[in-house]
């Protein structure tokens, strides 16, 4: 028979900072004598086995004799032990010896669903080896059902596990971290993926393509965060952070295709709700995935052919240009990635200044205005003389813009405008000038003209001698650099002075 020191009291140490009170509530069984036991208990949850712990507290309501407890029945059947300081094994409860006007605590561990357990203890008063007096008490304690005991988790599973998230759409960066301290149980993995595109417009639009290579990676085991990092395209782009790994990626977002919705990482549903942070998602860029650009030719009649190309290195998209001249002119194309369009040609009528747009915005090295060829044919003059008449004719060759000419003579002068393929006469009376001046001022030309009659008028003239070319001036060098027609209709000579500004407008 155990007799025990009275100090029953010790700390309940072996349940650890993972018990949680629940009281219970006793039920006592009347004394059938003044020798009695009464029984009380309170109850616990240790969250680390996820069993209920009892605590039965059974007092000896005598005061001058000891009581030995002979026979202790619970429900459910799991042991009771009685808690003594000092010792090194589990004490029995049953046979335990209670002194007189003292009491034994004694622990029951039940399973984490039990709703109610019993305690029976039958109990005998001993004087001089005899008893002397018996009594059997009942106690009862009832747990509350909807304050199960579970054991605590020592992980998270893959299907329930919460993320925070960082996301820099513009620097193509982003964090995923695992929330709490559990790890995601077994070898679940979780993936995150961050992706960049081509765009169309600095919002939302479509199509879309992937840029460079996506950057996907897995939390799981140790590994509770990761950073992820994309290149951005130096244009429109979109940048998405997704749940899931590299075959979630869509290559290519087009009209009426798939899309990411809910799995773009801080949206409203599952599953990217399930990580707090930033929404994922970004639309930006200043300039279009595209390289427009424009070139120019003048031709000889005033029109200018205008080239339209989209051929640069980050040409993804079809360009639609539209062609504009302040005359009225206007017309759109579009030009397919990696083509060119020359198709265009602005009519003389309508040319004056030109520009190519895109998105309403002139394009780089866009604008220009019509200027002659060099290799235009030039018009030429011809002159008729005799004693009474000085003629002379300005012909414009065919395929090129009408010109204005100016004829002086003798202090006279007439204008005229001469068609291309077309001639444009005027006759002066002869006068005592021997030079005549033809204008072109639309080609910025001046040719000089000799009276030289056929025949003798009298002696005075210059009749007989050899025709020639003279040239006053500074002029000669441009007779040179423009190579100059000049067509001599009989004996008549004809002199050229030339004068010409060009200026190229880029």
């Amino acid at each position: 028979m155990i007799r025990p020191k009275l100090s029953l009291r010790r700390p309940l140490a072996i349940l650890g900072a993972a018990l949680i009170g629940l009281t219970g509530v006793v039920a006592v069984a009347t004394p059938a004598s003044a020798h009695h036991t009464t029984i009380s208990a309170t109850a616990d949850c240790d969250r680390l086995t996820g069993e209920r712990v009892i605590t039965w507290k059974v007092e000896n309501s005598e005061t001058n004799k000891d009581a030995t407890l002979q026979r202790v029945t619970t429900d459910p059947g799991t042991p009771v032990t009685a808690l003594v300081e000092g010792a090194k094994a589990d004490v029995p409860l049953q046979g335990f010896v209670i002194n007189q006007g003292t009491f034994v605590e004694a622990v029951q561990r039940v399973p984490g669903d039990t709703t109610t357990a019993n305690l029976e203890v039958y109990a005998e008063w001993l004087k001089d080896g005899k008893s002397t007096a018996e009594h059997t008490a009942k106690g009862s304690i009832g747990l509350a059902a909807d304050a199960s005991c579970a054991p605590a988790p020592k992980c998270v599973e893959v299907d329930k596990a919460k993320y925070s998230h960082t996301f820099d759409g513009p620097k193509g960066t982003a964090t995923v971290k695992l929330d709490g301290d559990l790890p995601l149980c077994g070898e679940g993995k979780q993936w995150f993926t961050l992706v960049s595109y081509f765009a169309p417009r600095p919002q939302f639009a479509t199509p879309q393509y992937v840029y460079g290579t996506p950057d996907s990676n897995w939390i799981g085991g140790t590994q509770t965060e990761i950073d992820l990092k994309v290149e951005i395209p130096d244009c429109h782009t979109q940048v998405d952070l997704i749940w899931g790994g590299k075959d979630e990626v869509i290559d290519e977002l087009v009209d009426g295709g798939k899309r990411y919705d809910n799995k773009k990482l801080g949206s409203a549903g599952a599953p990217g709700n399930r990580s707090e942070g930033p929404q994922g998602w970004y639309n930006g860029g200043n300039k279009n995935c595209t390289t427009p650009a424009s070139t120019f030719a003048s031709n000889c009649d005033g029109s200018v052919a205008v080239s339209l190309s989209n051929d640069g290195k980050i040409s993804k998209y079809a360009v639609e240009f539209e062609v504009k001249a302040e005359n009225g002119f206007t017309k759109k194309v579009s030009v397919a990635a990696g083509k060119a369009d020359n198709s265009i040609i602005v009519p003389a009528a309508d040319a004056g200044k030109i520009e190519v747009l895109v998105d309403g915005k002139v394009v780089e090295n866009g604008t220009y205005s019509w200027q002659r060829p060099e290799d235009c044919p030039l018009p030429a003059v011809t002159t008729k003389a005799d004693c009474k008449n000085f003629t002379l004719t300005a012909t414009n060759p065919e395929g090129g813009l009408p010109v204005k000419a100016t004829f002086t003579y003798s202090g006279k002068t007439e204008t005229r405008t001469v068609a291309a393929g077309a001639s444009e006469t005027v006759t002066f009376k002869a006068g005592k000038d021997k030079t005549a001046l033809v204008a072109l001022p639309d080609l910025d030309l001046e040719l000089e003209a000799i009276y030289t009659p056929e025949g003798n008028c009298g002696g005075g003239g210059a009749g007989g001698e050899e025709p020639g070319l003279p040239v006053t001036g500074a002029a000669a060098g441009g007779i040179a650099a423009g190579a100059v027609a000049l067509l001599i209709a009989g004996a008549v000579l004809f002199v050229i002075a030339r004068r010409r500004r060009v200026t190229f407008t880029a």
